[in-house]
């Protein structure tokens, strides 16, 4: 495939004059390593390096038309000058992958928690109805059936828009994507058209990055200040937060919530380990899917199918079949009846609504062990308050390793610890090995009890200086319940 200059760079305000219009593209990059005579090179100023720094690089490999937003000049390239050349990548990669977005009903979710909740099961209940549909989400990336291994949350603007238009060439008629916070503050998706933004909840998060939880709240925010004046904009109406994304939106509001007035109202009839009995906008439906948590994330399927126009009494009849995505709330019941959960919980609120949910259900006379860890590089402010939720909700915490990635693993638990008071450290025990800790908690739990074990959910594997080791908690605990408790 290959393009014109002046189409890629199509809508993209150029500030200077002096390049090939008619240079032919056949490929975008913005890694001066995989570049070649061919490749339109964007020269991109990142969190953590910047483009301009790797153009003498890329000449080397032959690279010839380069987007620089600098005032580099050469006479050995043609140099194309932006304002903003993430910007310009996004809207490059979609004039490139001929504006897949378009040509599909994009369905954006974004917020702290229920984001590949929400995305897969629209996914799962538009597949189930007969719509072949897209999935971009943490866990995996799906066209129609096909599996697609997901490396980021949100891919970068180049694989965005080629996998886009793979769901467009195979008939995808819907796509659903988690939109994270890092990719709105990148541009990643600058470019692309949605029908529909939808927000579930906004909690501390990602404070590493974005240093404030303001500057947190205005990333996401803007994802609803660039919807269209033909979308959508959903929101939670019971969170803070969720009528502040939609102030200066052009899209058409609505809203759901259990608590508050809303476009779409939802009740928790019951709520049990067997499943939720939900009525939404006043009709009585059965989910397979547990806690008050889900009950959002079901509410927001639902307002989201509504809008797209789908048939009511289907959709409630659809939903009933959905199951939980892989490490999200996922448990089973050992030959010694204990209820062994694992949880991608990875942040305090997210804790806190999974202990609360199993609270709810826990019998009289059990006990609830919780096996948590905090990841390394990231966000240290959640440090001693997950732990603080874990050790204050529990019958017995135990810390331990998540993926502690380039940070001492012991250094994490010490701050984590900082947030257990004298008389909650009675009842912490605090291993750094990851398996250690889940076998302590299955040798600690007795018939009734629950033993949580969160942060990583469906993750296969354990990051530690760079490697990942396969880690698997589910696959650990079953085994280890087999072992310590036939």
């Amino acid at each position: 495939m290959s393009q014109k200059l002046a189409h890629i760079l199509d809508s993209i305000a150029v500030l200077n004059s002096n390049w090939d219009k008619n240079a032919e593209i056949s490929r975008l990059s913005f890694d001066s390593r995989d570049v070649d005579s061919n490749t339109l090179f964007f020269a991109v100023v990142g969190s953590t390096t910047d483009g301009h720094k790797y153009i003498d690089q890329a000449l080397a490999k032959g690279c010839i038309n380069i987007v620089v937003e600098s005032d580099f000049i050469s006479d050995d390239c043609n140099v194309v000058r932006v304002q903003d050349s993430a910007q310009a990548l996004s809207i490059g990669a979609h004039n490139f992958y001929g504006k897949p977005s378009q040509k599909v009903k994009l369905i954006g979710i974004t917020g702290t928690n229920g984001k590949t909740t929400t995305t897969s099961l629209l996914f799962n209940l538009f597949m189930q109805m007969g719509h072949k549909s897209g999935l971009i989400s943490t866990v995996v990336n799906k066209i129609g059936n096909i599996d697609i291994p997901a490396t980021h949350t949100t891919p970068n603007p180049i694989a965005l828009c080629d996998l886009l238009n793979q769901m467009v060439e195979q008939n995808c008629t819907h796509v659903f994507m988690e939109v994270s916070s890092h990719a709105i503050h990148q541009k990643r998706m600058f470019a692309l058209n949605y029908a529909i933004g939808a927000f579930t909840n906004i909690t501390h998060d990602h404070l590493d990055y974005h240093k404030t939880f303001k500057e947190y709240i205005d990333v996401k925010k803007s994802f609803f200040d660039h919807l269209g004046p033909n979308a959508i904009a959903l929101t939670n109406a019971d969170d803070k937060n969720g009528t502040v994304m939609l102030q200066n939106t052009k899209a058409t509001k609505y809203t759901y919530a259990l608590k508050s007035p809303a476009d779409y109202k939802g009740k928790i009839i019951e709520n049990e380990l067997s499943g939720l009995i939900l009525q939404l906008n006043g009709t009585e439906v059965y989910t397979q899917l547990i806690g008050e948590f889900n009950a959002y994330n079901l509410l927001a399927v639902f307002g989201i199918a509504h809008l797209l126009e789908l048939d009511k009494l289907e959709v409630l009849t659809q939903m009933s079949t959905l199951k939980s995505v892989d490490g999200r709330f996922e448990f089973f019941k050992s030959g010694g009846d204990v209820t062994c959960i694992v949880d991608y919980a990875h942040t305090p609120d997210a804790l806190e609504n999974v202990l609360k949910t199993i609270l709810s259900f826990k019998k009289a006379g059990t006990k609830v062990l919780t096996i948590v860890g905090c990841g390394g590089d990231r966000d240290k402010t959640k440090r001693p308050k997950m732990a603080a939720i874990a050790n204050t909700m529990s019958d017995q915490s135990i810390l331990t390793s998540d993926n502690p990635r380039t940070e001492n693993p012991d250094t994490i638990l010490e701050e984590m610890e900082g947030g257990i008071d004298s008389e909650g450290l009675m009842k912490n025990i605090t291993i750094s090995d990851r398996k250690e800790a889940i076998k302590l908690g299955v040798s600690l739990a007795k018939a009734g009890d629950v033993l949580l074990i969160a942060g990583k959910g469906h993750e296969k594997y354990q990051d530690i200086n760079g490697t990942k080791h396969d880690f698997d908690d589910m696959a650990i605990a079953k085994v280890l319940f087999i072992k310590i408790k036939k």
